[in-house]
C-alpha cells in the first residue's frame, strides 16, 4: 500500500494525475482496437449514440451535447454520412436547421459497436473484482458528472 506521504512526493506512478492520463489512454486504445471491424472510432461511436438517443436533433444540438465546435461536428457528420450511417435532412419547420438521423445501417453499428466497446471496458476492469470496478465507476462518476455537495 502507497502511504500519502509516498503518493504526495513520491514516484511519478502514485500520481492521481499520472494514473488518470495513463489509464484514459490505456482504454482509448483498447476500444479504438474494438472498434476497428465496425468503422467508426470513439468520437464517431459518441456521435451515433447521441442521435440514437434523440429522434430528432439538429447538427448544432448534437455538437452541443458532445461537447465539440460545429466544424468538428460537420466533419464527423460528413464522414458517418459517407459511410452510409447517418442522413441530413433539412428541417420542415426551419430550413437552416439540418436534422441528423440514424440510417438502420447507423442503428446496426451502433449495436455492434457498443457490444464492443462495452466488452473492451470489460477486459479493462478484469484486474478489478466487480465490487471495486463498480466503485471505481462511481467514484469517478461522482468526480466528472455529478454536482458536488457543498458541506
Amino acid at each position: 500500500m502507497v502511504s500519502d506521504r509516498e503518493a504526495q512526493s513520491g514516484p511519478q506512478e502514485y500520481r492521481l494525475g499520472h494514473l488518470l492520463q495513463h489509464a484514459q489512454a490505456k482504454l482509448a486504445r483498447k476500444s479504438a482496437e474494438a472498434l476497428v471491424p465496425y468503422g467508426v472510432d470513439g468520437r464517431e461511436l459518441a456521435v451515433l449514440v447521441v442521435l440514437a438517443d434523440e429522434e430528432t436533433l439538429s447538427q448544432a444540438e448534437a455538437a452541443g451535447r458532445l461537447g465539440v465546435d460545429r466544424t468538428t461536428m460537420v466533419a464527423l457528420v460528413d464522414g458517418l454520412e459517407d459511410h452510409g450511417l447517418v442522413e441530413r435532412r433539412r428541417d420542415p419547420q426551419d430550413r437552416r436547421r439540418n436534422i441528423v438521423r440514424l440510417t438502420d445501417a447507423g442503428l446496426v453499428c451502433l449495436e455492434r459497436a457498443e457490444e464492443a466497446r462495452r466488452a473492451a471496458e470489460r477486459r479493462f476492469l478484469a484486474p478489478l473484482d466487480e465490487q471495486a470496478a463498480a466503485a471505481l465507476l462511481r467514484a469517478l462518476r461522482m468526480l466528472v458528472v455529478e454536482e458536488p455537495t457543498v458541506k
